[in-house]
């Protein structure tokens, strides 16, 4: 039972202020004037006004509500270490006998474990969302059993009583750890970059003086290589990426008795290598209506350092204009076919015949740059054919081709070969149709393969387009002049744009465009893993091997001709080993080593701003389990060996009942006796100074 006194105005309070006002100046007046009856008036106004006031006497009955206790237990799997989690149980069973122990208090356990997509402890996520479920005036403490490595700190709630933490873990723990500090997402090929990273001994090391550590680095499926690097120190590694695309990089090193975990012994890098400048070589043997396909296509792309030259005037013309009139420069051949020519990425002929600009020596340097690794690209015209071909020179060795000095001179439109519909140059172009179909082109210089791929066709199914690899290098040769036609629009067109920039980049050896090629992309945990493949045979089924050294076989499904594709979950986050054949491809989900295991040091130092926000304590297990005791709000509430606790005496209203604290016609009888005994008073004083 609780009373008190209330008060229920008879009218509003402005009202009776304004009231109260008047009867004090009314008051004053009479004490000024001298009347001696001005202290009952006085209190006759007072009764009045606390009538209208309305007093009233307020009976609750109360029911008692008990404190809360929260405890909330960390199940993260850094929590997994060393004998954490016994010491997390022993915690438990202690709090909760201390709790049960108390008068009229509960505890709630909260357990939480590691948040979502890598984000580590949400122990303050886990915190908000216990408040939430619990009233608030009934929250005593709170009690976080971790290690102390909490990932959302930022997101600390305002907490109504102490919040206090329990460290597990042991003073001694110590661990090695692996840290890239800082890595490009992209590199440019055949240059140098630094990536910096550092190994360091975290907590209690058992050999402070050990100085240097074998660090192995792994380049994709490449033969791991070692190198003894400093520890405790940052250091700059030089390294230089092997192809384009996506390189993978692992960074290990060994683990060591005695350290917590080796999970963060180790680090992946995806680094994207791209080319700086793709720098480019076009030589057109004469002005034609196609010539300024490819200049454009080139020109287009601000990554393509282009060096185009056309021959205008050949040696055999004899027109008598002296050469220092001619807007012409001097064909640099020495310069382009001896000095510089490993400086390019791309050789283009475009409808170039053998005037005598070219010694042979210098066609030959063009086969010994394609055998090295270089490219080239033959356009071919009705020259190709003739007595001063290319045919006839030393390219022929590295040529798929073979002229018949025949040129087709009708109306066809180009097709793609079954090998076509499967080659990453040429696969899906189809889907680029009108629905008139592509338009039409009327030249084909006739060609025999001798090897390589026939990708294209024209009529009579004779090859158009034809893809081959020489050693290290690549050529290809277009047998016509007149792509530059479905660029125009001519019949509806067809997909020149698409066709010459996939041909270019088949060229340059961009890894998207591979026949034989294993790749796989990872979002989240799901691996995509995709199969390219010229084969008409199905590939073998996948080996997949995980961080762990577990293997699972897999066979992939056949989505389109040549193309295989496959989404895998993957079980873990680590570094996965694709294998196929003899196709390798190395892949990594998430970071090598999961966010729980970055920091594995017991230690409160993050928490400590918002436990000493409220008060709380901080303190470890490995010293035994403190006691709970209560203490009242705003007091310390932590101590040697206690933790404290606040009663909040919340309570719930079963019954409520206001009665008037005194009658309405007692106020007004008062009132009334104060006033006439005022007046009797007055009268009185009157008659006596009269006399």
């Amino acid at each position: 039972m609780n009373r008190s006194v209330v008060f229920d105005p008879l009218v509003a309070m402005p009202v009776i202020w304004s009231l109260a006002i008047i009867a004090g100046l009314l008051i004053g007046f009479a004490l000024l004037r001298g009347l001696r009856g001005w202290l009952l008036r006085g209190l006759a106004f007072a009764v009045l006004g606390l009538a209208l006031a309305n007093p009233s006497l307020q009976e609750e009955d109360r029911k008692p509500l008990s404190d809360i206790v929260l405890l909330l237990i960390d199940e993260s799997a850094s929590q997994g270490l060393s004998d954490r989690a016994a010491q997390s149980d022993l915690a438990v069973a202690r709090i909760t006998a201390e709790v049960a122990a108390l008068d009229n208090t509960e505890l709630r356990l909260v357990r939480f474990g590691d948040g979502p997509e890598n984000a580590g402890t949400l122990a303050m996520t886990a915190l908000a969302q216990a408040m939430a479920e619990e009233p608030r005036a009934r929250i005593a403490g709170t009690i976080l059993v971790t290690d102390g490595q909490v990932h959302d700190l930022g997101l600390a709630p305002a907490l109504p009583a102490p919040l206090h933490v329990l460290l597990t873990g042991k003073q001694t723990d110590w661990d090695r750890r692996l840290v890239i500090t800082d890595a490009p997402a992209f590199a440019i090929l055949g240059e140098e970059f630094l990536l910096k990273l550092r190994i360091e001994d975290q907590g209690a090391a058992p050999d402070p003086a050990e100085t240097s550590v074998m660090l192995t680095v792994t380049v994709d499926a490449d033969a791991p290589l070692r190198f003894e690097v400093p520890l405790n120190a940052d250091m700059e590694l030089p390294i230089r990426l092997p192809h384009a695309g996506i390189n993978v990089l692992q960074f290990a090193v060994d683990g060591v008795e005695g350290e917590l975990t080796d999970r963060n012994n180790a680090a992946v890098v995806q680094v994207n290598g791209v080319r700086d400048r793709l720098r480019v070589l076009l030589v057109s043997g004469e002005p034609h209506a196609g010539e300024r396909v490819w200049r454009n296509l080139l020109k287009s792309d601000p990554s393509v350092d282009l060096v185009h030259f056309t021959i205008l005037r050949p040696p055999e013309k004899q027109d008598g204009v002296p050469v220092e009139e001619l807007s012409l420069i001097a064909f640099p051949t020495r310069e382009l076919f001896v000095e510089k020519i490993k400086d390019f990425d791309l050789i283009i002929f475009d409808r170039y015949r053998m005037r005598g600009i070219l010694p042979m020596e210098y066609i030959d340097n063009v086969v010994q740059y394609v055998k090295n690794g270089g490219t080239v690209l033959v356009a071919s015209g009705p020259e190709f054919g003739a007595v001063d071909s290319l045919w006839r020179s030393p390219l022929a060795e590295i040529l798929p081709v073979e002229p018949t000095s025949q040129v087709i001179e009708q109306g066809f439109k180009p097709a793609l070969t079954e090998l076509g519909k499967r080659h990453p140059v040429t696969e899906g172009l189809d889907a680029h149709v009108a629905e008139t179909g592509w338009g039409r082109w009327f030249r084909l210089i006739d060609v025999t393969p001798l090897r390589g791929q026939v990708v294209m066709s024209g009529p009579q199914d004779k090859p158009l387009l034809v893809l081959d690899r020489v050693e290290q290098g690549r050529v290809a040769v277009l047998a016509s002049d007149q792509a530059w036609l479905w660029g125009r629009g001519y019949e509806g067109g067809g997909p020149q744009l698409e066709l010459l920039r996939r041909l270019a980049h088949w060229m340059l050896k961009e890894p998207e465009l591979e026949e034989e090629a294993l790749t796989a992309t990872a979002r989240a945990d799901v691996l995509t893993i995709t199969r390219r493949t010229l084969s008409e045979q199905p590939p073998g089924d996948l080996t997949i091997t995980g961080p762990d050294g577990a293997a699972v076989v897999l066979p992939m499904p056949q989505v389109s001709p040549g193309l295989f594709r496959l989404d895998w979950q993957a079980p873990q986050m680590g570094l996965y080993r694709l294998q196929q054949g003899d196709l390798l491809r190395v892949v990594a989900v998430g970071p090598a080593a999961p966010r729980e295991f970055v920091e594995t040091i017991a230690s409160g130092t993050g928490l400590q701003p918002v436990v000493a926000g409220m008060q709380g304590g901080i303190a470890r297990l490995e010293d035994g389990v403190p006691g709970l005791r209560q203490v009242r709000e705003g007091r310390p509430a932590a101590g040697r060996g206690w933790l404290g606790i606040n009663p909040r005496e919340a309570y719930v209203t079963e019954d409520l009942r206001v009665s008037a604290l005194v009658p309405a016609w007692l106020m007004l009888m008062l009132a009334a006796g104060l006033a006439v005994a005022a007046w009797l008073v007055e009268g009185r004083a009157i008659r006596r100074s009269a006399a």
